[in-house]
């Protein structure tokens, strides 16, 4: 990994399968040595801005409690604070805040404006979201699949719903871990055509199969993962009752969990809104990995940090094996 990429966190495309499982790897090491009581200083004396124009539950609190348990600090800026693009632009930000911390934490509208800030700082930036990935949440996502399963390589994801932000890097992580990955969308609804030609080309490297289909009873037949999102993210709550009407056959129910591998685990990153995209009695369900999924949200995070500084903590505890290759002790 060059520099340009290994400095910042923006967008899956960037970066390869080995890379994604070293990120995997120390979360998972990072989480089982905090299980272990073991509380090593990793980043003493470091400082995490976080921007957020969004509101922010899961990647707020992560990443401050992740800076905390690594011996940092992290300062939340409110949208107010900061009015990214109207009241400094993003170039002027991403030069300010590098005299001050040691990497940014961005949560955005526009995919184009955590580039811009990738482009003018010269500590990492991370996406925390924008409109185009959510790269964070699916390494959150891959390590709970890792838990609960103990391979990606060959493991069969169903996702349905809206082809969004979280649909494209589950994609993108999928493909180049060479776990299989079905996504059904409604028409007019599905992933952009160029991130599903970049995760085709990484599939081929690996032997991930892709498919994309309208039907949601084809997503999830015999998968060992359901994976669902909101109907309407951040920025489209205008065209929520079309949607809820449009969606509505795509809602992640007891039928389509019937149709999944028997030790299913259901997935969503939450928010969710129950009896929409999600049944509230699959959420609730014996088959839910949600809240594993959203507490991995905080050690993927830790794993993350620790990557972009080049900090490991030792030899740390056990191993885990991504792609069936074996990685740590």
């Amino acid at each position: 990994m060059t520099r340009a990429t290994a400095h910042h966190f923006l967008s899956l495309t960037n970066v390869n399968g080995a890379e994604i499982g070293e990120i995997l790897r120390r979360s998972a090491q990072l989480k089982a040595e905090w299980a272990a009581g073991r509380r090593d200083p990793l980043l003493a004396g470091k400082t995490l801005a976080m921007i957020f124009q969004k509101p922010s539950l899961r990647t707020r609190v992560s990443f401050d409690v992740a800076m905390l348990q690594l011996g940092g600090h992290a300062l939340a800026l409110a949208p107010a604070e900061v009015q990214l693009g109207e009241r400094e632009s993003p170039a002027d930000v991403a030069r300010v805040l590098s005299r001050y911390v040691d990497a940014i934490v961005a949560r955005v509208y526009a995919h184009a404006d955590v580039v811009d800030l990738a482009r003018h700082a010269t500590v990492p930036v991370i996406n925390g979201l924008s409109d185009l990935e959510h790269p964070c949440q699916a390494i959150a996502d891959f390590l709970t699949i890792q838990e609960a399963k103990g391979r990606l390589r060959g493991i069969r994801i169903g996702y349905v719903g809206d082809g969004n932000n979280v649909a494209h890097s589950l994609l993108l992580a999928a493909s180049k871990l060479g776990s299989s990955i079905t996504l059904a969308s409604p028409p007019g609804y599905e992933c952009q055509p160029a991130v599903v030609a970049e995760a085709r080309a990484a599939a081929e490297q690996t032997g991930s199969q892709i498919a994309l289909t309208t039907d949601p009873r084809l997503a999830a037949q015999g998968v060992d993962v359901l994976y669902t999102d909101v109907w309407a993210s951040m920025g489209q709550e205008h065209e929520r009752e079309v949607r809820r009407q449009v969606f509505a056959p795509y809602q992640l129910n007891a039928e389509l969990v019937a149709l999944a591998a028997p030790d299913v685990i259901v997935m969503h990153c939450l928010p969710a809104h129950r009896g929409e995209e999600i049944a509230d009695s699959v959420i609730e369900g014996p088959h839910s990995a949600v809240f594993d999924q959203a507490e991995n949200r905080l050690h993927a995070q830790k794993g993350l940090l620790a990557y972009l500084f080049g900090v490991s903590g030792g030899p740390g505890i056990g191993g885990m094996s991504i792609g069936g290759m074996s990685i740590g002790r």
